[in-house]
């Protein structure tokens, strides 16, 4: 069925005002105990609520067990600006940049040729869009219509987003080079394109940026022409002008800095240093080692604008997670995921989900963009081989029948730089599990992507859902007080690879699960209850009045016959719909 654009709930839980969609809802879960050896399970029941407004941050809410009672709040939406360093490959903030470009309603390009004249998915002319984006190319599912059908909408359809068009962009970049010529280049988009964008691009420039060669490859030595000056604080000082003089200047009611640039080491977290806000303030002002990015961070926090963090290195050490709890602002992180790790944690769901014991996962991959090139450096690698090792961790500890405390997969991850390759990363990946009876089975993937078309509509997702998230809040019938998300957004877990959480949440890296937790808080925000794909309806010997099937139902009690003739396929071929001969089957008994 064809995704509709708008709905309406009909509800009396459900209130549509001036300023405000108000919904009552109840949210339950589920109590596991130990007695005796003997797993207890209480399906608890309290009482609470939910409201969002517009400009609230957020925490975490309610124990286990309650009736929560959603309201959310939407006026006029705001101008919300992406702002951050144009990328870790200079594709990255190109490609965000015209990918926005080309679908807005005005004089920039919408369609272009491709230049390739041979047959392929890059031939002809290309129309712009917003592929790779979950809410702007996903849809989720409603309900069943009076057929059984089921009833899709956009996932931006939900609950009222900021449109991609009215974000506006800025940044900063240590490389002096306009967008135009970042974009040329990356060579990531097609020479058509680039060249339709080139006046739109070049107007582009990206404000100067904080480098400290220790915490990036030597290699990026030579890109570092457009830098702050002074000390770590005057340099923190002079960002958080940037920040205020582009919300002044564009006229924005908010902005979400979006961290792209290249991957860190890690930096140590020590106490007195950096483990507390306080402690990270005064290194900073004395000028002792705090690394880019999370300068960066700090400076987004003390402005009062959402920091999420792109790369894979521990940007947000303790100190910032405790000023960003002081000041309610959100922060995400880590590492955007996009390709090889998406896959991975979508197969080893299935795998392990599947009964399959996985005991050795490979995983190589070699890219020729700038972000190859700064992961050649081993410490720049090991921030990424952490961040692409820990994706399996929940779903290995999900099964305790295939897997004894402490055990776990052998898993390598490999990362090479072979410039000729480009923006278009190779991904070859090796899953062996044990089989019963001592049998394995192993799969081989091979996956060419582009990798930095696939994070383009990631940092366009995670800017949108963020400020959706700053217009939710929540209360409780015991805590009746508004309340908002926790400042470290896990909701945004589907977005990253290494997926920041409140301190003592559980990690959650199965990507179906990831993504049925965004859609299920939004269907709640409307009163609607969770997704469960059980269609009931459509399993009942009975499925009732409310129900109409479409076509011929089926005996209760089937009876066994031989088969008589089958139809000559649509496609011409004699046999089933796949094209097989057809076998008449020997004779069967009755029963």
């Amino acid at each position: 069925m064809e995704a509709a654009a708008q709905f309406f709930v009909e509800s009396p839980d459900v209130v549509y005002g001036p300023e405000a969609i108000e919904a009552q809802y109840e949210y339950r879960t589920t109590r596991v105990s130990r007695e005796g050896g003997v797993l207890k399970v209480d399906q608890g029941v309290g009482e609470g609520g939910m409201q969002g407004e517009r400009g609230g941050a957020g925490r975490r809410a309610w124990d286990p067990g309650f009736t929560a009672r959603p309201v959310f709040r939407c006026t006029p939406r705001p101008r919300a600006s992406p702002s951050g360093p144009p990328g870790r490959c200079p594709g990255l903030g190109s490609c965000l940049s015209a990918g926005a470009g080309t679908t807005a309603p005005h004089s920039l390009p919408r369609c272009w040729p491709t230049g390739c004249v041979c047959p392929g998915p890059r031939s002809g002319r290309k129309e712009a869009n917003y592929y790779g984006s979950l809410t702007q190319a996903g849809t989720v599912s409603l309900g069943l219509d009076a057929e059984g059908q089921e009833v899709f909408v956009p996932f931006s359809a939900l609950l009222p987003m900021v449109a991609p068009n009215d974000l506006v962009f800025d940044g900063w970049d240590i490389s002096s080079l306009n967008l135009a010529e970042a974009m040329r280049r990356a060579k990531v988009l097609d020479w058509g394109l680039q060249e339709q964008l080139w006046p739109h691009m070049e107007a582009l420039r990206p404000r100067p940026s904080v480098y400290i060669p220790e915490f990036i490859a030597a290699n990026q030595s030579a890109r570092a022409d457009n830098l702050i000056p002074g000390s770590r604080a005057q340099q923190l000082e002079q960002i958080r002008r940037d920040i205020r003089d582009f919300r002044s200047s564009a006229g924005l009611d908010k902005i979400i800095v979006l961290w792209t640039a290249n991957t860190e080491r890690f930096c140590e977290v020590i106490p007195g240093l950096n483990d507390t806000a306080e402690n990270l303030l005064r290194t900073i002002e004395l000028g002792l080692e705090v690394s880019p990015s999370t300068l960066f961070a700090v400076a987004s926090i003390l402005e009062g604008c959402a920091f999420l963090n792109g790369s894979p290195q521990n940007t947000l050490v303790p100190g910032a997670l405790e000023l960003a709890w002081q000041r309610r602002v959100f922060v995400g992180g880590d590492d955007f995921k996009s390709g090889q790790t998406k896959v991975k944690s979508v197969l080893v769901d299935f795998l392990i989900g599947s009964g399959l014991k996985t005991m050795s996962i490979v995983s190589y991959n070699h890219l020729g963009n700038n972000d190859g090139e700064n992961l050649s450096a081993p410490l720049q690698f090991r921030s990424k081989e952490v961040s692409k090792s820990n994706v399996v961790d929940d779903m290995v500890q999900s099964n305790p029948v295939l897997y004894a405390p402490g055990e776990e997969p052998d898993h390598c991850v490999v990362i090479k730089y072979v410039p000729y390759v480009g923006d278009s990363k190779r991904a070859l990946d090796e899953y062996t599990s044990e089989l019963m009876l001592g049998g394995t089975n192993t799969l081989v993937l091979h996956n060419t992507c582009e990798d930095s078309l696939l994070a383009a509509p990631i940092m366009l997702d995670l800017a949108l859902l963020t400020e959706l998230c700053q217009r939710v809040s929540f209360c409780t019938d015991a805590d009746p007080e508004p309340q908002t998300f926790h400042p470290v957004l896990s909701l945004l877990s589907f977005l990253f690879k290494a997926p920041l959480v409140p301190p003592g949440s559980p990690v959650v890296n199965a990507l179906f699960r990831q993504r049925s937790c965004i859609e299920n808080i939004l269907r709640a925000c409307l009163g609607l209850p969770p997704q469960n794909h059980m269609l009931l309806e459509h399993k009942m010997e009975r499925p009732g009045p409310v129900l109409k099937r479409v076509g011929p139902v089926a005996a209760a009690c089937p009876v066994l016959n031989k088969k008589g003739p089958v139809p000559a396929a649509t496609n011409g071929c004699t046999g089933d719909a796949n094209g097989h001969p057809q076998v008449e089957e020997p004779q069967m008994p009755t029963t």
